[in-house]
């Protein structure tokens, strides 16, 4: 349902809304190595990130990434409308190019409830919401956490 781009960018935004401030930036190497994804490809998301005011950085020699109040203020549906729109969140569970309520594939209407659930959360809780989240249950941001 969400590609490794949208992963990668959700754990990245999560990590910086619960260890970055403005007083506090990080760059992508340090976020890259702790979340054991690719850095390149973090640096490209984040550039993708910035350009659509999901997350904040300054450049010099005390830059690097962070998250404002107004960044954290969006939601997981805006970090994947940015990184890969939501038409991917609405293609058929089974990839049939013909699949929806009147045109239904064989497990449209298991799948359905599912991702109608998930994507109201990912819609109605903010970055910031997500994080407090991550911080009070102790969850883990590593690229291992997702691919078991």
């Amino acid at each position: 349902m969400l590609s490794r781009a949208s992963k990668y960018a959700i754990l990245a935004t999560l990590y910086l809304a619960t260890n970055s401030s403005k007083d506090k930036k990080l760059s992508v190497k340090d976020i890259a190595s702790t979340l054991e994804v690719p850095s390149p490809f973090l640096a490209k998301l984040f550039q993708q990130l910035v350009r659509g005011k999901i997350i904040s950085s300054t450049k010099g020699p005390t830059g690097g990434f962070f998250l404002t109040k107004k960044n954290g203020d969006k939601t997981v549906c805006d970090i994947i409308e940015n990184i890969d729109g939501l038409n991917r969140l609405n293609e058929c569970f089974l990839g049939l190019s013909e699949c929806d309520g009147l045109n239904p594939c064989p497990v449209h209407f298991i799948v359905e409830p599912f991702k109608n659930s998930i994507l109201g959360k990912f819609r109605d809780k903010s970055i910031l919401e997500f994080a407090k989240e991550v911080d009070e249950k102790k969850q883990v941001l590593t690229l291992k956490s997702l691919e078991s």
